[in-house]
């Protein structure tokens, strides 16, 4: 009996002996394969979970003051580029271009009389100077009766005195054609100066009319609506922002011992907590300065006791448009990034400035398209033909 006993007491012992020797294989297995993986791809992930997603909020703004009537848009309601937005009551705009208006109207007309007014004075010199010669002869002609007695002293100085009057006409003449040529030299009646000075204050009260509709600078989603109908607004007043979730990327905060082999182009995977999709993008730069260097109040680290803190660096991550237009996202969402960083061949920073503007609007430039045709009219209607006077 005790023989049986020893013996399967060595058995089982020697089935535990082989079970320990194949979990000690196994484990020596899975430690050389991890550190295969590891030596040959593991090594070079980096990841965080510190990560948001990032985008443009567009701030909407007026260009002038008024009191809001209208309002075509609301939190969450996607606005296309050039699209109504605000409008603001007219009243004040609109008698402010009239008055613009007639003040162009009236300035056209003034200085086409500048410009009647040089062959006016050059005839009133040339009349000045024929009177001044005629009473120069009158006077030579009775020079010489004086000695005669033919005429008295008293006409003798009446024809003197004709003289210089006629004379100080003349100058007075050749001063006012001077003044009159002075006025309109070398210009025309459609440039002149003053004409440019109102015409300027025309655009500006045009300008301030056409802005009393505000339309949306991008296409994107409103949010942070802050005005109500019936508010005065201000060119400082924050009207709304607009988002654009077709331009958005991710600001990944990696750890300052993880940036060593951080470089700009890699590849990186990302996936969100609002879903269990996994996007892809590429590093498109890192900050300057970390979180804590750009904070509002950033720490004095000379002062008092310090304990060190290792610092965060964003890290721009560039997302497919197409996946983010296939599976959207939010600003202010988390995720969590992995960056596949063997290779070290690309930047740490930029080295060339951008060449062209990274984003444009085109919705303010034709605000001034149709003014220059109304100022023509405004311009022919009281001066039809352009006079000039270039000598």
């Amino acid at each position: 009996m005790e023989e049986n006993v020893d013996l399967k007491e060595s058995a089982r012992l020697a089935r535990r002996i082989h079970l320990i020797k194949i979990a000690c294989i196994a484990l020596l297995g899975f430690a050389l394969l991890f550190t295969f993986y590891w030596l040959g791809w593991g090594r070079f992930y980096d990841s965080t979970n510190d990560a948001y997603v990032t985008g443009n909020l567009i701030p909407l703004m007026s260009q002038t003051s008024g009191t809001v009537i209208a309002i075509n848009t609301d939190n969450t309601d996607l606005v296309e580029e050039g699209q109504p937005i605000v409008e603001l009551e007219q009243s004040d705009a609109k008698v402010a271009l009239e008055q613009a208006t007639a003040r162009l109207a009236q300035t056209v007309r003034e200085v086409r009389q500048y410009y009647e007014d040089v062959p006016k004075g050059k005839a009133e010199v040339a009349l000045r100077k024929a009177n001044l010669e005629l009473a120069e002869r009158n006077l030579q002609r009775r020079l010489g009766l004086v000695g005669a007695m033919a005429i008295s002293r008293e006409e003798l100085q009446d024809n003197q005195n004709a003289v210089a009057v006629a004379k100080a006409q003349y100058d007075l003449a050749k001063h006012q054609l001077i003044t009159a040529i002075a006025l309109v030299q070398h210009s025309h009646l459609y440039t002149h100066p003053l004409v440019e000075e109102t015409k300027a204050n025309f655009k500006n009260a045009y300008l301030a009319y056409v802005r009393t509709h505000i339309y949306a600078p991008a296409r994107g989603y409103t949010a942070k609506r802050n005005i109500q109908v019936g508010q005065q607004i201000t060119p400082s007043t924050n009207l709304l922002s607009i988002v654009p979730l077709d331009e958005i990327w991710a600001d990944a905060n990696f750890k300052e011992t993880q940036l060593e082999r951080i470089r700009i182009g890699q590849n990186v995977k990302l996936t969100a907590d609002a879903n269990d999709f996994t996007y892809h993008g590429k590093v498109q730069g890192l900050e300057a300065g970390t979180g804590a260097a750009f904070a509002l109040l950033p720490p004095q680290n000379a002062t008092g006791n310090w304990i060190k803190i290792v610092q965060r660096l964003p890290v721009r991550i560039q997302l497919d448009p197409k996946e983010i237009a296939a599976h959207p996202l939010q600003i202010g969402l988390s995720m969590n990034v992995t960056i596949y960083t063997r290779g070290e061949k690309g930047q740490v920073l930029a080295t060339a400035p951008q060449e062209k503007p990274i984003y444009i609007t085109t919705n303010y430039a034709d605000q001034l398209s149709h003014v220059n045709e109304l100022i023509d009219a405004i311009i022919h209607q009281n001066a039809p033909v352009d006079v000039g006077y270039d000598s």
